[in-house]
């Protein structure tokens, strides 16, 4: 089967990093998947990325033209809103002129295609949802503002005070739009949470709607010794490791580094070490009464790797997330996870099983998983469930099977549309 990936980067960001793994497994299965993508990294020649001078040209300055009605919101900080009004993206037809069966959407913010120009796709379409982006006013994360079961309108993501404000005629452009896909576009909600929101919303309850994880490469990600993993990153041996990425690890609030600040104020002082990815030291970094090392970012997965299997514990604090790769990642390398039971954390962490689900916002819990994780009287047993169940949920060949029968299903209804 011939598969379009299109996504707005081939490498670079947990969605396209997802999205990679996906065509990858797709390709050992013996599918011929292709990738489109607005910024191409990789040297895979199964990738096409911008062709021009002034293809390329315009892939970095759309990102910039597309944010800049919601720039006109002082409230918006440095939260992501994604309007998606650029006209002229010469994807459409480059999609279209491909011959792929079936074509996948993942992550097409960031000036790459309009909604609207979803409906000049001539081919069956699958779309992941990596956040909340499709079936919202143009927010990413609504910080549980819910208006989307609706109708967008006094975004509290923009700040704005006014009905009628971007995200309500975002919004209005979508449910055009959407109302049109029915038989075009299958949803695929990768945690049970996103599929459900899919569901509930106004743009999306009338759409064929499914849960299906993203895959990964449990070969790559799996358990190592962790004294050498700490040695090959020269992190010390002699207290337990707390580890905590994402990226902008330390600046994005949804990412609740002021949890984990919290909670490890609640631990014993310089009873743990912590260290962070995604982040590099800052010039006054804060006090968090522990050892503290900044790992900046690791760019392969197999540096990726090592960190997992040093780590005793990751701890994930977001206040909202999809299905988080740094939480599979860690667990296919049999290291635990300490995360809030918010979002698609529960697909993935089973209390007191492969790590502890907190209740939300609660630093004071956050703490107490990390000490229960650490108790030496449970340890390996909550380590070898990290893997088994990473495995078991997320192996690669057996989540891509089931792409793979998604998409000819979706090939199907097409046809018969």
């Amino acid at each position: 089967m011939r598969i379009l990936t299109v996504n707005a980067a081939d490498l670079e960001g947990g969605a396209a990093r997802a999205a990679y793994r996906l065509h990858a497994g797709l390709q050992r299965l013996g599918h011929e998947p292709y990738m489109l993508v607005q910024g191409r990294t990789s040297d895979d020649h199964r990738v096409m990325g911008p062709r021009t001078r002034m293809e390329k040209f315009m892939a970095r300055v759309r990102p910039m033209l597309d944010g800049w009605p919601a720039g006109r919101y002082p409230g918006l900080g440095n939260k992501l809103f994604s309007p998606s009004w650029l006209r002229g993206s010469a994807l459409v037809e480059r999609i279209n002129q491909h011959p792929a069966e079936v074509v996948h959407l993942h992550w097409i913010t960031a000036g790459m295609l309009r909604p609207e120009d979803l409906l000049r796709v001539q081919k069956p379409m699958v779309w992941s949802l990596h956040d909340m982006w499709a079936f919202t006013g143009g927010c990413h994360y609504d910080e549980e503002c819910g208006r989307w079961k609706e109708a967008c309108g006094t975004c509290p993501v923009l700040g704005s005070s006014k009905e009628h404000d971007l995200s309500r005629r975002v919004h209005e452009r979508k449910q055009r739009t959407f109302a049109q896909l029915k038989d075009k576009l299958t949803v695929v909600g990768l945690s049970r949470w996103m599929a459900a929101c899919a569901s509930q919303s106004t743009l999306m309850r009338d759409l064929h709607v499914v849960n299906l994880p993203n895959p990964i490469d449990t070969h790559t990600f799996k358990p190592v010794d962790r004294r050498v993993a700490k040695e090959i990153l020269g992190l010390p041996q002699d207290r337990p490791l707390v580890l905590f990425g994402a990226v902008n690890a330390t600046a994005d609030p949804r990412k609740g580094f002021a949890h984990l600040r919290a909670a490890l104020h609640d631990l014993p002082q310089g009873s743990v070490e912590l260290a962070v990815l995604g982040a590099s030291r800052p010039a006054n970094p804060p006090e968090l009464g522990h050892p503290t090392h900044y790992l900046g970012r690791l760019h392969d997965d197999a540096s990726l790797c090592v960190l997992y299997n040093a780590a005793d514990v990751t701890v994930v604090p977001s206040v909202q997330e999809n299905l988080s790769n740094t939480i599979v990642e860690s667990l296919a390398c049999g290291t635990p996870v300490v995360a809030f039971h918010i979002g698609g954390n529960s697909d993935m962490v089973d209390h007191q099983v492969n790590g502890v689900l907190a209740p939300a916002l609660d630093a004071a819990a956050l703490a107490g998983g990390i000490r229960w994780v650490l108790d030496p009287s449970h340890r390996e047993g909550v380590r070898a469930a990290a893997r088994r169940i990473a495995v078991e949920r997320f192996g690669e060949a057996d989540v891509c099977r089931r792409y793979a029968a998604l998409y000819a299903e979706a090939i199907a209804r097409y046809r018969q549309a």
